[in-house]
């Protein structure tokens, strides 16, 4: 009997080994040790804060001055990561399958936008997607056209207002109007929902009430809230920030599953007299969400790809979430950026003023060149996304650009990297390469995309030659649609107005973890905000 529990002790003993082994003791022996690399600042942090602080972007020219374009960095408790900007390690990383969002994105990303296509990974990834593609195709977005030239001429008549009321100049924040806007935008694009957020009076929606929680702070990474986002019987230690996300989700989920029941129960009225049944031919409706679940409810979807109602309403999250935020913050730097040059907004302007329409269609939007170039040369230096995070499920080789030299000075042609390693993807990094972009790579030259570089087709992004709307199976899925509402409202607004930065540029920093939204250091607890002197244009 002793031999028998001595025997299943020592069994036992051994899985558990084997267990710690694999989960902690393998990850801090990576191979990527042999990479060069900064030491690490916090037992805790690693360089997280470093990464992720303001002045990201200057942390990366310092990292890939010293030590080249892939690093050795820290994570979270100092767990073993790969700082890159390498685009063939990121082809390698976005593509081959074997790499996944980390938990410690998902846990807290899924309190906000639910299991959605931001979040999922594996075959729930493959089916969402699958269920979603039809809802941003060209077809469906073209059909969205008149919303954003719509709600682009509104926001052109609020800063007229103001411009009326302040004699004729007015200094605005363009940060909070565009965010209306594209606010407006997702609301009705996304599912048929008037959100009102350029009509705001005393008494806002209760829905943009909610999502104002949610965009109106950003908070820094703090250990506390790493605890409650990650384990869920600690949530009494959830700070106010925290408390009032879980406020505003469920104000989120029980609107959403409000507009969920109102849309099916619309596409079943709309199919009485048939067989009750919908097929994928049917698949029209202006808003996404219409789409969406008519998608989902087609009769040629097979059962295990149907997406339930919770999964359903976790795209309205993310819809609202990702639908807005990152176009309102692209068009404040877009139009920061051609206030800093004033030669090119004036070229644009005349290029859209030749335009003959006020209303533009999808087809008129994409013969405008220039506009083109805009939008590309914005998206590539003002990345709204800034940074992207991965973990490796395996043990991987990756491919390297080219040679690099490691601490004990052998040359290495490609990366070993451990299971549960971390990668972090600076987007601003490889945008703004000089290697690939030139000596200029920093400034804004729209007129360089007449003949892009070379090296920019080795970018594995889907749009733009950039990493702007990321790359491979997770990418963007409404890039089209961000897009088009951008050149829609860039169209609009630099055809009536002139803009003037008010404030010093050298004041402009970012505030976001994983985005960059601009800010003044001056005011930075005001949160984000680009003031602007905005006056109509009136040709010379």
């Amino acid at each position: 009997m002793v031999s028998l529990v001595s025997g299943l002790v020592y069994v036992l003993g051994a899985v558990a080994l084997r267990v710690f082994w694999r989960t902690c003791v393998s990850i801090y022996l990576s191979p990527l040790r042999a990479l060069r690399g900064p030491p690490s600042p916090s037992a805790f942090y690693g360089h997280v804060n470093q990464i992720f602080r303001a002045a990201k972007f200057k942390t990366a020219q310092q990292w890939v001055a010293e030590y080249g374009t892939n690093v050795f960095s820290r994570w979270l408790l100092n767990i073993p990561s790969l700082w890159t900007c390498d685009p063939q390690v990121i082809r390698h990383i976005m593509q081959s399958g074997n790499y996944s969002k980390p938990w410690e994105f998902r846990l807290p990303a899924a309190k906000v936008v639910g299991n959605s296509v931001l979040v999922a990974e594996g075959e729930t990834h493959k089916a969402q997607r699958a269920i979603l593609n039809p809802a941003f195709g060209l077809a469906a977005v073209r059909e969205l056209v008149p919303i954003f030239v719509d709600k682009s001429a509104e926001l052109r008549d609020v800063w007229m207002e103001e411009i009326s009321a302040q004699g004729g100049s007015a200094r605005i924040n363009v940060v909070a109007g565009l965010k209306q806007m594209t606010l407006d935008v997702i609301g009705l694009a996304g599912f048929d929902y008037d959100l009102q957020a350029l009509k705001i009076t005393d008494k806002p929606t209760e829905l943009y009430k909610a999502l104002h929680q949610l965009f109106n702070v950003t908070p820094p990474v703090s250990f506390r809230r790493i605890l409650t986002d990650s384990v869920p019987f600690l949530g009494f230690l959830a700070d106010e920030y925290t408390r009032a996300t879980k406020d505003a989700r469920a104000v989120m989920y029980r609107i959403g599953l409000q507009l969920i029941e109102d849309k099916k129960a619309a596409i079943l009225r709309e199919r009485a007299g048939t067989d009750g049944g919908v097929e994928t031919r049917d698949l029209h409706g202006r808003d996404l969400l219409t789409l969406l679940i008519k998608a989902n409810m087609a009769k040629d979807v097979p059962d295990n790809m149907r997406l339930t109602d919770e999964q359903v309403l976790s795209q309205i999250h993310r819809f609202l979430v990702a639908g807005h935020e990152t176009t309102s913050t692209a068009a404040a730097w877009c139009l920061y950026a051609l206030s800093r040059n004033q030669a090119a907004q004036q070229k644009l302007r005349d290029e859209l003023l030749a335009a003959p329409t006020d209303t533009p269609t999808m087809d008129d939007l994409a013969a405008l060149p220039y506009l083109d170039q805009v939008m590309r040369e914005t998206m590539r230096l003002h990345s709204p996304v800034a940074l992207m995070n991965r973990a490796a499920d395996r043990d991987d080789v990756i491919p390297l650009s080219e040679p690099i030299v490691d601490r004990q000075g052998r040359t290495l042609h490609s990366i070993h990297i451990g299971k549960g390693n971390r990668v972090m993807i600076s987007v601003l990094a490889l945008n703004r390469s000089p290697a690939i972009w030139g000596e200029d790579a920093l400034e804004f030259r729209p007129e360089r995309w007449d003949n892009p570089p070379d090296g920019a087709a080795n970018i594995p992004g889907v749009w733009g030659n950039s990493l702007a709307f990321s790359g491979g199976p997770h990418a963007c899925i409404g890039y089209r649609f961000a897009v088009v509402e951008l050149k829609a409202l860039i169209f609009t607004v630099v055809r009536a107005f002139t803009f003037e930065f008010a404030a010093d540029p050298a004041d402009v920093t970012t505030i976001g973890m994983f985005t960059q939204r601009p800010a003044l250091q001056s005011e930075v607890k005001k949160g984000a905000q680009l003031p602007f002197f905005v006056r109509p244009y009136v040709p010379a």
